[in-house]
């Protein structure tokens, strides 16, 4: 009986030993994050602590602001920027954290704060960032009416690639500032005029980050309700099978 009362002590004593060797390993892990947290923010300013976090593996660290995604070493010596891949279950595991932030990003614009052309039976939802000078942008809205007949609703989110101060942010404004946005921006990709006034120019304010959180490259961008992105343009069918394999998935 003693002998039996010596193996549980003993099974206690080492499970405690092992609880309290994973709490000191978990408050070093803390220490460390905290340390980067602290080592980026102060090195870039366009990181705050909180997109800091702690990775898929040990000793690295996830830092994220919005779909843009870097590493950095649990000793905050080394910055890593690329692609964290799961060779065991061939999964790339940055495009899917950037994939998840898209889907998060686009689902926080609504319908209103588009620009919506909507057919009659919505099969697909896509999000589509577009300059109204960009040649390939221009392409594509001439084939809207494509589009929509293949059950494809489009949420025209402007971005003009250039930024504030250029041509293509002043007719967004017009087209956002127009009694009928839809109507404006089919003109403006036509060159030609349309009426607007002067209103709250905000929303192309929030059009425009909502693309640089993203990290476009350029335009048109197509996001799809998933979070997946298509750097460039699709053609109505090309896109109608993409979103209806996708769906499958």
């Amino acid at each position: 009986m003693n002998r039996l009362f010596d193996t549980i002590a003993r099974s206690f004593a080492s499970a405690s030993l092992l609880m309290l060797a994973v709490s000191v390993q978990a408050a070093d892990v803390d220490s460390q994050l905290e340390e980067a947290r602290a080592k980026v923010s102060a090195m870039f300013d366009m990181i705050d602590p909180e997109d800091v976090s702690r990775s898929p593996i040990d000793g690295w660290f996830t830092i994220q602001k919005g779909s843009v995604v870097a590493y950095i070493s649990a000793d905050s010596r080394y910055l890593l920027q690329g692609d964290l891949i799961d060779l065991e279950l061939q999964v790339n595991l940055s495009e899917q954290t950037r994939t998840d932030s898209r889907r998060k990003l686009v689902s926080s614009l609504t319908d209103e704060e588009s620009i919506l052309f909507s057919p009659a039976e919505v099969k697909h939802s896509v999000t589509v960032f577009t300059d109204v000078d960009c040649t390939y942008c221009r392409k594509l809205h001439a084939q809207i009416d494509e589009y929509l007949d293949r059950g494809i609703a489009i949420r025209y989110v402007l971005y003009p690639r250039n930024g504030p101060a250029s041509r293509a942010w002043s007719t967004s404004e017009d087209v956002l500032c127009s009694r009928d946005p839809g109507t404006a921006l089919t003109a403006a990709k036509l060159d030609r005029d349309f009426e607007t006034s002067k209103c709250d120019t905000s929303m192309l304010t929030k059009h425009f980050t909502l693309g640089q959180d993203i990290g476009l490259n350029g335009t048109p961008a197509i996001v799809f309700e998933d979070g997946t992105m298509v750097a460039g343009y699709l053609a109505p069918a090309a896109l109608s099978m993409r979103l209806e394999m996708a769906g499958r998935q």
